[in-house]
């Protein structure tokens, strides 16, 4: 299996994303930001990027009408 390399910001939002998913919160962008000690804007690159490299996937609101913005959850790996 291929080791993905991580910045140090790109760490701090995966491991803030998996936080989360463990306590049962939905990882919206600004409770990962939050959990990780960045801002939200300070967040969205990080989390443009784990998608590119497979660790997380984003999910849109399955509920028309009841959209509070995407949620990233990380991959599970085999």
């Amino acid at each position: 299996m291929q080791q993905v390399q991580l910045s140090e910001v790109e760490q701090r939002v995966y491991q803030a994303v998996t936080t989360l998913e463990q306590r049962g919160q939905v990882p919206y962008p600004d409770l990962i930001g939050e959990e990780a000690g960045l801002s939200e804007e300070q967040v969205r690159a990080p989390l443009h990027l784990l998608t590119e490299k497979g660790l997380l996937h984003r999910e849109d609101s399955p509920m028309a009408g009841l959209d509070f913005g995407p949620r990233f959850c990380a991959r599970q790996m085999a």
